[in-house]
């Protein structure tokens, strides 16, 4: 019993990882060809990943995950160590409400992942203004970072949507989705 456990921790593990490194990966291949040298893009496919792994896994999983998923964010990318790393599981508990509230089809779950990460970035541009690392306006950054981000995240969650909650039904148990 133990070993399947352990097994599909480790392949849930891996599948974070992955989308962990393609963020970085994605950032520095296509987003400026993509949207332009003037706009900031940040994909946030770990994050959608974490999302999903809330919405059919379980919430329990969800929130460690983005802590342990957002730690590392922290470290590797962010000049505010911290942030992500309470950030991602607090959106992370907040989605688990929603869907609890909120009927969890397609539709809702795109739409709602999509404002999560409007938010996210909205609160690290408020914490760096803050900490006074930010050179933008709130209309810059709007205009510059925040939609073309929500963009380019929402055609991921758009297009990872179907295997993405497939492959998370397949490795989560119903007992643990429960939890």
């Amino acid at each position: 019993m133990g070993g399947g456990r352990r097994v599909k921790h480790f392949i849930l593990s891996l599948i974070a990882l992955i989308f962990f490194v393609f963020d970085s990966i994605f950032a520095q291949l296509f987003a400026s060809e993509l949207f332009g040298k003037e706009n900031i893009v940040v994909p946030h496919f770990m994050m959608v990943f974490i999302f999903f792994l809330t919405i059919f896994g379980s919430r329990r999983y969800g929130m460690i995950y983005g802590a342990a998923l957002g730690l590392a964010y922290d470290v590797v990318y962010t000049e505010i160590l911290g942030i992500f790393m309470f950030l991602i599981p607090f959106l992370a508990y907040l989605m688990a409400k929603c869907m609890k509230v909120l009927q969890s089809n397609w539709l809702i779950v795109i739409v709602v992942s999509t404002v999560f990460i409007a938010i996210s970035e909205m609160v690290v541009y408020e914490m760096n203004v803050i900490m006074s690392f930010a050179a933008l306006t709130f209309a810059e950054f709007a205009e510059r970072r925040l939609w073309p981000t929500a963009l380019l995240n929402l055609v991921f969650i758009i297009a990872s949507y179907y295997p993405i909650q497939k492959l998370i039904r397949k490795i989560v148990t119903k007992s643990e989705m429960e939890s």
